[in-house]
């Protein structure tokens, strides 16, 4: 049972992957921050999208395990969170070497049919 309890686990962590980063605002801010830290007040002056908006988008990628925030007096930051992307990372490591098995056999199948 606790292998089931892992995958379903690493599912649910690739689901609220692939949905934070399916709004492009979204990949937009998780991109800007890969440069560095920033106060939620940067990230809106360098997009056009409202502060609420922006904080709502940190939200979803902090739900997702992408970002982390520290407080700083009134101010938020947020950063890149460097394992967020590891169930990602996961999942296509194993398609990646899925799919070149797979080809590599079509590969083969189609030289066959040549001779």
């Amino acid at each position: 049972m606790p292998y089931v309890f892992t995958v379903m686990n690493a599912a649910l962590a690739q689901d609220r992957i692939f949905k934070a980063l399916a709004d492009p605002s979204r990949r937009a801010i998780f991109e800007s921050l890969t440069r560095g830290e920033a106060a939620v007040k940067d990230l809106t002056a360098r997009f056009e999208i409202s502060q609420p908006a922006v904080s709502q988008h940190l939200a979803a990628l902090k739900e997702a395990g992408l970002v982390a925030d520290r407080r700083e007096g009134r101010r938020a930051y947020y950063r890149v969170e460097p394992d967020g992307m590891k169930p990602l990372i996961d999942w296509i490591a194993h398609y990646r070497a899925f799919w070149t098995e797979h080809v590599d056999r079509l590969a083969r199948l189609l030289e066959e049919m040549d001779e």
